[in-house]
């Protein structure tokens, strides 16, 4: 479905574009992740083509994106109206943010979301235990 012209989905290709850049993947691998031709996935980007649900939802899966973050950018719904926002979804549509500090940002996040799941599976340390109890 052709729609040159269109700026919204100008705004969506060069958002997918960020988010692909930002998930270190050419269009070929974006491309193989999604089963979807990297011409059409190129199209999509340079906002010549609407992309369908089940294309926006393989697009989201791949990036691991929210398809309700993904879906609300193709629909032109700017983050304040959108209901719920993860950190990496916060991080990302933030437009203060150039590629490179999102790609850090995400890593440090990630980094330390990581940890934080590590640490919390492998139970409280003996002082976290029992808080307010000191050694005498």
């Amino acid at each position: 479905m052709s729609n040159t012209g269109d700026k919204s989905w100008d705004a969506f290709g060069t958002y997918l574009r960020s988010q692909r850049k930002l998930a270190q993947l050419s269009l070929r691998q974006l491309g193989a992740l999604t089963k979807v031709s990297n011409p059409y996935l190129s199209q999509i980007e340079r906002g010549l083509h609407q992309p369908s649900i089940g294309v926006i939802k393989s697009l989201a899966e791949a990036l691991n994106l929210s398809v309700s973050d993904l879906l609300s950018h193709a629909a032109g719904v700017t983050p304040k109206e959108a209901t719920t926002t993860t950190t990496e979804a916060a991080i990302r549509s933030d437009p203060r943010l150039d590629d490179a500090q999102k790609s850090a940002l995400l890593a440090v996040y990630a980094s330390m979301a990581r940890e934080a799941q590590t640490t919390s599976t492998d139970g409280p340390d003996e002082d976290e235990a029992h808080p307010g109890t000191a050694d005498p």
